[in-house]
């Protein structure tokens, strides 16, 4: 049996993919995540253990010669050696509560949201919400997930989509007006890379908020997205 495809064939599977009842719509969200600048915190149960690793392994070291030991402070200084100044984890976005700057919780991840009007808001007015797209007529639903995100930032060249199929979905049903369709919502992952700031439009307001932060925003979802967002 052959293991590979025609681009016809993948074309027909793609379609077949997105394909959805006339009365449903699928939208393309995307999860747009700043990955930690900063080494986390390490956690007091895990330094514990690691202490206590070292000391049993100090037990059993290997006692080298003083003079081998000392060798290294006979080597002359030269301009290579610089004073090391460990940089601030708390930095003034967090001093002054500025969830619109990526300088913010530098050792955790940060998350992109949006306020506006977005598809399947019962009331139909603005709310928060991730970067989206109704898919029409892209080849692949990462793509139409990549105009979503072009669309809020502008530009791409800063950022990194984590594979071509969707991290989760959620089905969303209409509770009052039965005639309005259904709406399913598959969710991708893009990374910012080399980017220390973004030019966010076509919303009313942006935040970068952490996944506990995300999750107050969202509580009725909070259980989904708890799962769907491991870190």
């Amino acid at each position: 049996m052959q293991r590979c495809c025609s681009s016809a064939g993948r074309s027909v599977i793609c379609k077949r993919w997105v394909s959805s009842s006339n009365n449903d719509k699928i939208v393309a969200s995307v999860l747009f995540e700043r990955l930690p600048v900063v080494v986390p915190q390490i956690d007091p149960t895990v330094y514990a253990f690691q202490e206590f690793s070292f000391r049993w392994r100090q037990q059993y070291r290997r006692e080298y010669p003083e003079s081998f030991l000392k060798k290294s402070d006979t080597r002359g200084k030269g301009d290579y050696q610089i004073d090391y100044k460990p940089a601030p984890r708390i930095s003034e976005a967090d001093k002054s509560n500025d969830q619109r700057s990526l300088q913010r919780a530098l050792d955790r991840r940060l998350y992109l949201l949006v306020h506006g009007t977005t598809h399947g808001s019962q009331s139909g007015l603005p709310v928060w919400h991730f970067p989206e797209k109704v898919y029409e007529s892209e080849k692949t639903l990462r793509k139409c997930a990549e105009s979503a995100l072009e669309s809020v930032i502008g530009d791409l060249s800063h950022t990194y989509f984590v594979g071509n199929s969707p991290m989760g979905h959620m089905v969303m049903q209409p509770t009052e007006d039965k005639k309005i369709p259904s709406i399913k919502r598959f969710f991708f992952k893009s990374q910012v890379i080399a980017a220390n700031k973004f030019d966010v439009k076509k919303c009313d307001d942006f935040v970068w908020v952490t996944k506990d932060e995300l999750l107050e925003y969202f509580p009725e979802q909070a259980e989904f997205l708890s799962k769907m967002i491991i870190s």
